[in-house]
């Protein structure tokens, strides 16, 4: 996921920085500015190479019940034109869940990869592009929630600058370019000096609001890339909140594509 950042009263100053990075974007037309927005996201976060960042996934139903998961999150960064990141998730508690991983590729022309490894069952299942939007292990985020979010997979339309919380954002709206999405659109909010994401709302394939993720405390890392300590995603329909709060990002630490095939997941700690 791409962020942004930007304090109202700092609007002036932050134009002539979006200014110098996308020349002329306000002469742009709605859906060519929503793009050129998207492109600069995916270009400031370019050459992270790969992270690793332990997190905690808590569970919270309507009545305030709330559920806790340890877990890890691996990314990789592709190159080509056609490639997404991949990524891949193991939980360690409770023990019921632990060992269950989950790996993730993420493609621009073709459908999305994904499996889960189950430790009861000692397989790795393949996980069908006909069921990316199901609920993640009982989470709020559905699947393909969790594939890389690149700009390819989506038509972009700006619809408006407008404050959000302390800051000023560019208000987008997305539909997915790609098939068996659980969604008709997303309407995702950029600051406009960090091109960071700071809210997504997203929407059921018959138009109506269904969750929305906040991101949260961002940190910058390697002074170049920022990353959000918390998402909290709710879904307005339940009532139910899925909270991830992550540890520090370990950047560069040498992961290869190896760490990311499929037939590995049998051996996961």
């Amino acid at each position: 996921m791409k962020q942004f950042i930007l304090a109202s009263g700092l609007f002036f100053s932050a134009s002539s920085t979006i200014a110098a990075d996308l020349p002329g974007i306000s002469n742009l037309p709605a859906t060519a500015r929503g793009k050129a927005i998207a492109e600069e996201v995916e270009r400031r976060d370019a050459g992270y190479g790969d992270t690793v960042v332990e997190l905690r996934m808590e569970l919270k139903n309507s009545t305030g019940r709330v559920r806790s998961r340890q877990l890890t999150w691996k990314t990789l960064e592709m190159a080509g034109p056609a490639e997404g990141d991949r990524s891949l998730t193991v939980f360690h508690e409770p023990r019921d869940i632990s060992g269950t991983g989950f790996l993730s590729w993420t493609h621009i022309d073709r459908p999305d990869d994904q499996w889960l490894f189950l430790p009861a069952l000692k397989r790795v299942k393949r996980i069908s592009s006909s069921n990316m939007s199901s609920p993640f292990v009982g989470s709020e985020f559905a699947y393909e929630d969790l594939l890389s979010d690149e700009a390819g997979k989506f038509e972009q339309r700006w619809i408006k600058d407008e404050p959000c919380g302390d800051l000023v954002c560019f208000k987008v709206e997305r539909q997915p370019d790609y098939q068996n999405s659980g969604y008709s659109k997303q309407i995702i909010w950029i600051d406009q000096l960090e091109f960071r994401p700071m809210k997504i709302e997203y929407y059921d394939r018959k138009g109506k609001l269904l969750k929305t993720l906040v991101f949260e405390n961002y940190r910058q890392y390697l002074d170049q890339f920022w990353r959000a300590q918390v998402m909290r995603m709710k879904n307005h329909r339940s009532g139910k909140v899925t909270v991830l709060t992550f540890d520090e990002f370990r950047f560069q630490t040498g992961l290869t594509t190896r760490d990311f095939d499929p037939s590995a997941m049998k051996r996961l700690r």
